[in-house]
């Protein structure tokens, strides 16, 4: 059975942002504007989503 995934797509800048919450867009693999990455949905990958929800829009 395939693992379930979600769309995360930046729509914040991360200019003038933490260095952590910076760090944790690029885990995501996200680093410009309106980039999308399809990530496995996993307790790890919502727990650096919710670091940096203003910045992101989830989709399931």
């Amino acid at each position: 059975m395939a693992a379930k995934t979600i769309k995360v797509t930046q729509i914040g800048s991360p200019i003038r942002r933490p260095t952590d919450q910076r760090a944790t867009l690029i885990g995501l693999g996200l680093n410009k504007m309106h980039k999308t990455r399809e990530l496995a949905d996993t307790p790890e990958v919502r727990g650096m989503i919710a670091k940096v929800q203003h910045m992101v829009k989830v989709e399931d």
